[in-house]
């Protein structure tokens, strides 16, 4: 008769949380998780990476496209360090990502006897990038922990959690039974944070409601939009809060419109951001006084001038307003809002180029598809102005500013829903990073439409150099494969487009296709999207027209 094991208890204490997938590479420290796993292949499917670095992208992809826990495994020492910075990409995204780490035996933890992968407290190492880790020293202590990582994960800000298990942890025989299932608890506003922030809100003539991703990660959508309406208020949507509310909505604004709409608002409500801009400074209001919404205590101070903060869940409280405000009586503002969105597009109008790829992109997409974007030149105007219709359907790397890291995320996007369309943009410089990850695509048959633009270049060091530098350029250049060879070494199929027009062609057929695809874009130079991005910047003497081409004679 088959023993239980260490390895048995955590995978069975997984399942009772309802994890379906895990996402790592397989080792000797591992070695009895594996074995659980292989005898569980019916209830977990496991997804083999080609580098650790992917594991931990693709359970955010996973995460922040489903809003359930991803898994991610590695190995000690060098695994856990390569899957640094997708846990480090999850932090700074508030994304629920649990990484399964191993360690060495439990006997030498510490001594540093030079073990097999060990490194110098690798413990300390995760609890650095995570909201809490913990480790096993007896098979017995495994429920009790797997318990507390979903304690974590489901409460307060979501955040990576880590759990440590040494493999004489895994492999030992124990009669502990599995981890009972543990329920989501948000954070509960208090009655009377609602109902003084209720007075101020009816008060206002003209509020403003800026959302980041605690609306995404609380579920809080329904509830934004339905207190918008009803106070009458544009909806001004983060990076990470994109997809809050449709774009197409009449309320709905990029967070750009926070320029122009300060000069006449009169309050801002600010729910499950950060609220503080790119440089760590308080936001901009224009005077206008700001009522606070976050499940994060320390995101309700300084540096924010914050006249009233509510500790709670994003969707709970905005639940709470939406009762407590009702549905008064408010004068359109639609006028107001064609200005504004007039003078948004005016101000996009410098980045046209971008645009004219960000639109083939959505037009390609169905409303729940899901675009995963880059630090690529496209994607810093996404970062600005992509039209999310839904929400998890855009993500990016949050104030990680991960390169590379937007490849595997999607393989994580696509993994979680086989039948979602899903298109990943890249750079020829990001894309560099975990493009070995095209094995694991065409492993698991996963329909991933990827795009590369590819300039040749770090396009946005060899800007600064050009523009700051004088044109001192060092290390900015690329040499790169031939993209469509590439593809058919791992067995998928390429296209390539030279223009907007011939992308969107090629883009139709394949999301329709469902298989893998690789899209080699050409392109020269873009406009810079700083001056949109960060406040302060001064805006760019205009490029000439066509640059952003690659002209190829036939």
């Amino acid at each position: 008769m088959q023993q239980t094991t260490g390895g048995d208890v955590l995978v069975a204490s997984l399942i009772a949380q309802g994890i379906d997938r895990i996402f790592g590479i397989p080792g000797v420290q591992l070695d009895g998780a594996a074995d659980a796993l292989f005898r569980r292949a019916d209830e977990v499917d496991f997804i083999c990476a080609r580098n650790e670095q992917a594991t931990t992208y693709m359970a955010d992809g996973y995460s922040r496209s489903t809003g359930r826990v991803g898994v991610a495994m590695v190995v000690p020492g060098p695994g856990v360090l390569n899957a640094l910075a997708g846990l480090a990409t999850a932090y700074s995204a508030n994304s629920r990502v649990l990484l399964l780490a191993g360690q060495i035996d439990s006997k030498a933890i510490g001594k540093g006897l030079g073990a097999l992968h060990e490194i110098p407290d690798q413990t300390g190492v995760l609890e650095r990038l995570t909201k809490w880790t913990g480790t096993a020293r007896t098979p017995e202590e495994i429920p009790g922990l797997v318990e507390e990582a979903f304690r974590q994960l489901l409460s307060g800000r979501p955040r990576p959690v880590a759990l440590e298990v040494p493999p004489d942890v895994l492999e030992a025989f124990t009669q502990a039974l599995p981890a009972g299932t543990v329920e989501p608890a948000p954070l509960v506003p208090s009655a009377e944070g609602i109902e003084a922030a209720a007075a101020r809100l009816l008060a206002a003539q003209r509020p403003l409601i800026m959302v980041g991703g605690g609306v995404l990660a609380s579920g809080g959508s329904q509830a934004l939009t339905a207190l918008a309406e009803a106070l009458e208020a544009p909806v001004l949507m983060t990076e990470n809060g994109r997809g809050a509310i449709d774009a197409r909505h009449r309320l709905a604004f990029d967070s750009l419109a926070l320029r122009e709409l300060r000069e006449r608002a009169d309050l801002v409500l600010a729910v499950g951001t950060r609220f503080v801009s790119t440089f760590g400074t308080q936001v901009n209001t224009g005077g206008a006084p700001a009522i606070v919404i976050n499940a994060e205590a320390a995101d309700l101070g300084a540096p924010r001038a914050v006249e009233l903060g509510l500790h709670a869940d994003a969707r709970l409280a905005l639940e709470a307003l939406g009762a407590a405000v009702g549905q008064p009586q408010r004068p359109s503002r639609a006028e107001e809002l064609a200005l504004t969105r007039a003078w948004l597009e005016e101000q996009l109008g410098d980045i046209a180029p971008q645009r004219e790829y960000l639109a083939v992109i959505r037009e390609a997409l169905p409303d729940d598809g899901v675009l995963v974007s880059e630090f690529t030149q496209v994607g810093y105007a996404g970062s600005a102005c992509y039209p999310a219709h839904a929400p998890r359907t855009y993500i990016g790397p949050g104030y990680q500013g991960t390169l590379g890291y937007g490849f595997a995320t999607a393989i994580g996007v696509k993994a979680a829903d086989p039948q979602r369309a899903v298109i990943s943009i890249n750079g020829d410089g990001g894309f560099a990073w975990t493009m070995q990850e095209l094995s694991t695509v065409r492993r698991y048959g996963l329909g991933l439409v990827t795009i590369v633009f590819h300039d040749g270049f770090y396009g946005n060091v060899r800007r600064i150099q050009k523009n700051r530098y004088d044109a001192r350029y060092f290390a900015s250049d690329l040499t790169n494969p031939d993209y469509p060879a590439l593809a058919a070494a791992f067995g998928i199929a390429s296209r390539t487009a030279f223009s907007p027009e011939e992308l969107r062609g090629v883009l139709k057929e394949a999301v329709a296709a469902g298989e893998p695809v690789l899209i080699d874009v050409p392109v020269g130079e873009f406009p810079s999207p700083w001056h949109l991005i960060h406040e302060g910047v001064p805006r760019p003497a205009p490029l000439p027209e066509g640059s952003h081409l690659v002209t190829v004679n036939v």
